[in-house]
């Protein structure tokens, strides 16, 4: 019988490991002041045992202790001398800085953005499209302020807030900010800066229109749905072309943005498309500082903020966010890092593999096979194939 030769020296585990910048982490954490009074536990050994977790969505501390006893003679291969103790995580998780585990990322995702853009380009709009949203994540306590209403005994959860901005042809966040769930969204886009050119969608959460006017001063267009409490007094109002009214484009007007009568608040030159989707019949009225693009454009760049909802369903599905490892902020907040750091090298391995795989389906394999000896990259091209050589046996029993 041949032997099946589909294994390699080193676990899946490991070979998703060799993704981060070890080096440039360790360097960082030193920087950062991270391993001070450490003596084993530094910050890899505390960035791998928190992948483990997330990969394996382990519910406890307990849960990522003794999954890595018992993986004990592989710990090798990731770099860990030995497997930690509860105690020593749960210290780790509210002691140490969470800001390094987003540095982390973000030097991960600098790495290898280039990957990641080249995988999913549909045109060149793709490129200069940007999308910004937030989506809270429920918490087990109130370790933060909550952002929804109280339940019928008074009591109510915490909640941490994620502030996402994603870029269209990446589909990763390249831009993150954590607040408490309670917090407005609206602050979120003062710190966002994009090259010139750039196309920005957002909801109508967002309404600060001082940054509107940032925006336009930066040449970014920027696209958002009105607000109820938004003032609007009409300019001017452009003709329609009969294309245009085939594809749903209702109205194109100039508009002032702001109360007249309110001489605190700002009033902005923008325009305004009122756009009726064919398929649901639904009337929806699109704000843009963009006053030659075509409206039925402006629509359909709107519509692409779908995707950001899309990535936040696959954080959530994919990644343990329901249970957390320790009942303080900070590690909530770590948590919340890695699993981010997760699913980036996820999407990293999803754009190096030439087969068509969907998130879901890596995430689960990833999962299953974390701790398994198999060649990563040569299994998911061709998982059904399993490489056997030619045995030199002699046959016993005679074909003729």
């Amino acid at each position: 019988m041949g032997k099946n030769t589909n294994f390699t020296g080193q676990p899946v585990f490991s070979q998703l490991l060799k993704h981060l910048p070890t080096e440039k982490i360790k360097s960082l954490s030193r920087q950062m002041g991270c391993e001070r009074y450490v003596k084993h536990f530094n910050t890899y050994d505390h960035l791998v045992s928190m992948l483990y977790s997330t990969f394996h969505h382990c519910r406890s501390l307990r849960e990522v202790v003794t999954g890595m006893m018992a993986c004990d003679s592989r710990l090798g291969h990731l770099g860990l001398s030995d497997h930690p103790k509860r105690s020593t995580l749960s210290d780790a998780n509210k002691r140490r800085e969470s800001s390094v585990f987003e540095q982390i990322f973000y030097l991960l995702y600098k790495r290898y953005g280039s990957v990641l853009s080249d995988s999913r380009v549909r045109g060149k709009m793709d490129r200069r499209l940007f999308i910004v949203d937030s989506t809270t994540i429920t918490l087990f306590q109130e370790v933060l302020k909550g952002g929804y209403n109280s339940k019928a005994n008074g009591r109510r959860k915490g909640g941490i807030k994620a502030h996402v901005l994603i870029r269209a042809d990446q589909d990763v966040p390249c831009l993150i900010q954590m607040s408490r769930a309670a917090a407005s969204d609206s602050p979120f886009l003062k710190d966002i800066h994009l090259p010139e050119g750039s196309v920005l969608v957002f909801d109508r959460g967002y309404k600060t229109y001082e940054q509107y006017q940032r925006l336009d001063n930066e040449g970014v267009t920027w696209i958002t749905r009105r607000n109820v409490q938004a003032s609007v007094e009409i300019t001017q109002q452009l003709d329609v072309e009969a294309q245009q009214q085939a594809a749903g484009v209702l109205r194109d007007e100039f508009i002032i943005l702001g109360n007249a009568a309110n001489k605190r608040q700002l009033r902005l030159n923008a325009r305004q498309v009122t756009y009726q989707d064919n398929a649901s019949g639904k009337t929806f009225e699109f704000f843009t500082n963009n006053k030659t693009m075509k409206p039925s454009t402006i629509a359909q760049l709107y519509e692409r903020r779908w995707q950001i909802e899309t990535l936040f369903k696959r954080l959530k599905q994919n990644n343990q966010l329901t249970y957390f490892l320790g009942d303080n902020e900070n590690a909530v907040r770590i948590q919340v890092w890695c699993a981010m750091i997760a699913d980036l090298i996820t999407r990293i391995i999803q754009c190096k593999v030439k087969r068509s795989w969907s998130f879901a389906n890596l995430s689960s394999m990833l999962r299953i096979h974390l701790m398994t000896y198999t060649p990563l990259l040569r299994f998911l091209e061709n998982p059904e194939k399993i490489h056997q050589p030619k045995s030199n046996q002699l046959n016993l029993f005679s074909t003729a």
